[in-house]
């Protein structure tokens, strides 16, 4: 038996990245995937991909009569909700200097309100089925600070929080609200400048994998946060980030990886 059989998650930002690997994740494990995102042509594409268990609706997160629409959409199409994975997401790289006021409430409203938005539209439909799963996507940048990410950082730390606090009130209703904590991944997002794989992990040597991470690596930790093997997780924050948070190297102590 796949991990995931007989469950209905509904995933959002699921047409790329991050996203992506979730949704072929959940669908290998055997669950009905309702991808949503505003990226219309590449979410359609992969559930055409990925067949009847698949399907894609356009859904800007931060519309709150759109979450309304989505989580409709999902029941009348799968007969029910289980999981909810509020993965959708956005950054800027900019020194805060010349960060623009617009771009931090854009940032926080689509990285931090659109997930406390789509936890309070999934309550009705997880307690219908007896209880669910909510997995919020922060980052490794949401356990520590980044320069050129400060509100990304803000928005990542707010979103640590707020399942914090979710989980507390959810738990006695049968709903788990999990976080997590990714670093290091190559997705469009971020590596915007579209650097070879080869050079991309040059960039992580400092860190315990050696290397980055990619969108495969968070479908397995949310497929597991999604299945009943994680019965037990309320409030859980799952880092998978090669060891970005795990500590530093001394470089000229012993240890240390050989530099290259």
């Amino acid at each position: 038996m796949r991990r995931l059989d007989g469950k209905v998650a509904l995933v959002t930002g699921g047409a790329r990245g991050i996203g992506e690997g979730i949704v072929r994740r959940f669908v290998e494990e055997g669950a009905h995937v309702l991808i949503t995102d505003i990226l219309d042509d590449e979410g359609q594409a992969l559930a055409d991909e990925l067949g009847a268990g698949c399907t894609f609706t356009h859904h800007d997160v931060t519309d709150e009569a759109g979450w309304k629409r989505a989580f409709a959409y999902c029941s009348k199409t799968f007969g029910k909700v289980d999981c909810l994975v509020n993965n959708a997401g956005i950054i800027k790289f900019a020194k805060l200097d010349d960060l623009a006021a617009e771009d931090m409430r854009k940032i926080i409203e689509v990285n931090l309100i659109s997930v406390m938005i789509g936890t309070q539209a999934a309550i009705p439909y997880l307690e219908a089925v007896g209880g669910g799963s909510i997995i919020n996507m922060s980052s490794a940048d949401g356990i520590s600070g980044a320069n050129s990410l400060t509100a990304y950082c803000a928005s990542k730390f707010g979103v640590r929080g707020f399942t914090k606090a979710a989980a507390m009130e959810l738990g006695p209703r049968g709903i788990r609200v999990n976080s997590i904590h990714p670093g290091g991944i190559v997705t469009p997002l971020a590596n915007p400048h579209n650097v070879s794989r080869a050079d991309y992990d040059k960039g992580f040597r400092i860190y315990p994998a050696q290397r980055a991470g990619d969108p495969s690596d968070i479908g397995a930790a949310a497929a597991y946060l999604a299945s009943d093997d994680a019965l037990y997780c309320h409030g859980t924050e799952l880092s998978v980030d090669g060891g970005l948070n795990a500590g530093h190297y001394y470089m000229t102590m012993p240890g240390a990886p050989e530099r290259t």
